[in-house]
């Protein structure tokens, strides 16, 4: 499997535990100091983890124009549009995605992550 399917492949796995209400599976798919950028704050692996301590968050997502960069030897980001439904609520929403895996010996995990709205607005 090359770089870009394996990055791929964990990063659906972290929107997949939000589909599965799976803390454990969320957890470890995220470094110890993992730090994401929401529009409302910041947010470490612990408060990621606790949005799905009442259950699933999503029902669905898709993923698309995804882009992989190799940052170094054991450094790659993921960019890409999310288009994804939440639990309980109609409608979709989408955002674009930026994450930061990190290779270590047991494999890959998520250090940062961005989520920026998709706001529909053109770039002049």
């Amino acid at each position: 499997m090359g770089l870009a399917a394996e990055i791929e492949a964990c990063e659906r796995a972290v929107w997949q535990a939000l589909i599965d209400g799976d803390v454990a599976a969320d957890h470890a798919a995220l470094a110890a100091d993992f730090l994401g950028v929401y529009p409302d704050g910041f947010a470490g692996r612990g408060a990621h983890a606790d949005q799905l301590s009442a259950g699933p968050t999503l029902a669905g997502f898709v993923l698309s124009d995804l882009r992989v960069r190799q940052l170094g030897p054991d450094h790659a980001l993921i960019s890409y549009l999310a288009c994804y439904n939440r639990s309980g609520r109609d409608g979709s929403e989408a955002m674009y995605v930026s994450s930061i895996w990190q290779c270590h010996a047991a494999g890959w995990q998520n250090i940062f992550s961005q989520d920026t709205p998709a706001t529909g607005i053109s770039l002049p």
